[in-house]
């Protein structure tokens, strides 16, 4: 969570940001050193557990959300599974099951213990059912986007795509724990039961690696065509100047203040100045072969920006 707070912080879309936060409340509250206090000041019947699962619900809803918003693919099916009427829906239903517990007094172990409990086995396949809808959502956007990225750039959509198989899993696996505790079939519910923990765990490792990738990804592809834009600036450069001094006209402000402007502004400037003098015919300014070679190259990485 705190790798996508740092990722995301420069970013107006604040999805993921909201996801980070109501997730790592609901994680927080899973302690059970953390829950018993806390679920003592709400009365000590077990409210802090509400509390901990509609967190997270919302925090997997904001999860979606942010792959839908950074994806162009959005079908219907993905819009409503993401959407926010199927999460109100989700909760109401689930505030509404938790209301028809016997919930007691607090304890850490809420489905062993009480999951027995018509009410409680709703509770739990209502939460999971949302999980799997959602995850499935997700999944489904990540495909779209590994199809069209190549190389490296596919990671994170591959990340994406394993974070939802496994989580659309842990749901079938908790929903049928549920059923066979409900049916009093204790040692397939045990059985399943441990692949709860593993499968929990990854689940949320690898969309986080995937949600964390891409931005760390579009970083390093930055700074990437910043070094190669700074480089294409210093070597033009002296072939800029041979161009300005036959044509004065061309250098409207100071060669400091124009250093002083973003480098993709400095190279788009340099190029477009150097074909003008190159096609003046007041001037003579005729470039040698490497000369026109390197001017292609810094045309077509302009090119390619304007392009991506």
């Amino acid at each position: 969570m705190i790798s996508l707070l740092v990722l995301r912080r420069r970013r107006t879309e604040r999805s993921i940001t909201y996801a980070a936060i109501t997730i790592a409340i609901a994680m927080t509250l899973s302690v059970d050193a953390v829950y018993a206090p806390v679920d003592a000041l709400l009365g000590g019947s077990n409210g802090g557990t509400l509390i901990a699962d509609a967190a997270l619900m919302i925090g997997v809803f904001f999860l979606g959300r942010g792959i839908m918003k950074a994806a162009e693919y959005r079908p219907l099916p993905v819009r409503i599974a993401l959407g926010s009427a199927t999460l109100v829906v989700a909760l109401v239903a689930l505030v509404i099951a938790f209301l028809l517990i016997d919930t007691g007094s607090t304890t850490t172990n809420f489905m062993l213990d009480l999951g027995s409990q018509p009410a409680a086995a709703a509770y739990s396949i209502i939460q999971f059912t949302y999980y799997g809808i959602v995850v499935a959502a997700m999944g489904a956007v990540a495909i779209r986007q590994f199809r069209l990225r190549t190389g490296i750039q596919r990671v994170p959509a591959a990340s994406l795509i394993i974070g939802a198989v496994l989580g659309v899993s842990l749901s079938i696996g908790v929903i049928v724990m549920d059923v066979t505790h409900l049916a009093g079939n204790l040692d397939l519910m045990t059985a399943v039961g441990t692949l709860y923990g593993p499968l929990f765990l990854l689940t949320f490792v690898f969309l986080c690696v995937g949600l964390a990738g891409q931005p760390a990804l579009r970083y390093l592809s930055e700074r990437k065509r910043l070094t190669q834009t700074q480089s294409f600036v210093q070597q033009l450069t002296p072939l800029w100047d041979a161009a300005t001094r036959v044509r004065p006209g061309l250098r409207q402000r100071g060669a400091t203040a124009i250093r002083l402007e973003d480098p993709e502004t400095v190279l788009h400037r340099e190029v477009v100045e150097i074909r003008d003098a190159m096609i003046d015919p007041r001037v003579e300014f005729d470039p040698t072969s490497e000369d026109r070679q390197l001017l292609e190259r810094a045309e077509a990485h302009l090119l390619g920006s304007d392009a991506r």
